[in-house]
């Protein structure tokens, strides 16, 4: 609780740079060197969008909280790992934020998604109220896989970006599931169908012949979400070389979970190390200027990202990954089963082509699945997380 009363300018001053190690530091998918790249490390941390504890914003329901310091640190990592899919998305990988350099309007688009009120996409108030349907009242503390199934509610309503959401059900990714909700039989509508003249330079990060390529593909950008419980009230070690992988795959989103006492948005890591953005600074919050700009600096981390022992992660996570094109998740499929093979890597969940024959019917077109399914996935990560929900509190 002492974390949620600081403030951001407190904060910067109270994190250790880098250590100086020859081991490589992966972030997102992106390999680098500590002694040759420690500058390109920060801009790269500093540029994925950080989602604090905010106060005095509009009330959530009209008569809720105004403020989410103390309950709604996983609800912020949501954002988090939901945003590094839009900037993706709209942004590229390669896309970076710099203080005081004028970004183009799709950066702007993203950021507005998430902002602190009712009608952002994304916002704190929509994951709040969507949360109530899941079982979760306001103001509860969610775990990974709520979260995670919220989000794939509310990217629904989001036409701009279009995504294809899907929740990695029985700790089973099925190929087939993912294709038929990624094939659709339209062009890919919203994003950068008409780009405005200063982001017609980029789409999705590549030149814009490629966009136009793009457009006229079936395949809708995919967001994969996996909960997963590694664990009884620790981390199997037998996980760790599998986890640390994720992180070296350019698909990777990131991972949010945490230690018993808080939620993390996990990025990388260097060593035996997790490199992670952390929710729990209340900052105050913004209001949006005509015309759509935000002063947006408190939304990046503008001091080194904090570093955590992977053996204290809780073993209750959700991985993210996001797959911009079916090539893009033809090569995630290749790594993953290239993983089996890595020694002393046990696989945290497995990759099917079809659905098991005692899986239940699959609901991938639908906004929520089965309530079979949802009832059984949500006891097992919350009743056998109740000690992780409590303390985080």
């Amino acid at each position: 609780l002492f974390l949620a009363t600081l403030t951001y300018d407190t904060l910067r001053f109270e994190y250790e740079d880098f250590p100086e190690t020859k081991e490589p530091v992966w972030i997102l998918g992106r390999k680098y060197s500590v002694f040759t790249e420690k500058e390109e490390i920060l801009l790269d941390v500093t540029s994925r969008l950080w989602f604090t504890y905010r106060k005095n914003f509009p009330a959530i329901g009209g008569t809720g909280p105004t403020s989410d310091t103390g309950w709604g640190c996983m609800l912020r990592c949501g954002q988090m790992i939901f945003a590094q899919a839009l900037v993706c998305r709209h942004l590229g990988r390669d896309w970076r934020w710099i203080k005081g350099k004028r970004q183009m309007d799709n950066y702007f688009n993203v950021l507005n998604a998430f902002i602190d009120k009712k009608d952002s996409y994304y916002s704190i108030h929509q994951i709040a109220q969507m949360g109530v349907g899941e079982g979760k009242s306001i103001g509860q503390w969610y775990g990974p896989n709520t979260v995670a199934q919220v989000l794939k509610k509310l990217a629904t309503f989001d036409t701009w970006s279009s995504l294809a959401v899907h929740i990695a059900m029985d700790n089973t990714v099925v190929m087939e599931e993912i294709r038929r909700l990624c094939q659709s039989n339209f062009p890919c509508a919203g994003a950068a169908t008409c780009p405005s003249v200063e982001s017609a330079v980029l789409y999705n990060g590549y030149p814009e012949e490629a966009g136009l390529r793009d457009r006229l593909s079936l395949w809708k950008p995919l967001v994969l979400l996996i909960p997963l419980r590694l664990g009884l009230t620790e981390i199997n070690e037998a996980y760790i070389e599998t986890l640390k992988h994720c992180f070296m795959m350019p698909q990777s989103l990131g991972v949010i979970g945490g230690k018993p006492n808080s939620a993390h948005y996990f990025i990388g890591y260097v060593g035996e190390e997790l490199i992670y953005l952390d929710p729990h600074t209340t900052q105050p919050a913004v209001e949006p200027s005509e015309g759509g700009c935000l002063p947006d600096e408190s939304f990046h981390c503008q001091h080194p990202p904090c570093r955590m022992s992977i053996a204290e992660l809780d073993p209750s996570i959700a991985v993210g990954f996001f797959c911009n094109t079916e090539e893009d998740f033809n090569n995630w499929c290749q790594q993953i089963k290239k993983l089996s093979h890595v020694r002393g890597a046990l696989p945290m969940f497995e990759l099917v082509e079809r659905q098991p024959t005692h899986f239940s019917n699959p609901d991938v077109l639908n906004l929520t699945p089965d309530s079979s399914d949802a009832d059984r996935l949500e006891r097992f990560f919350d009743s056998e997380d109740e000690d992780f929900e409590i303390l985080s509190l």
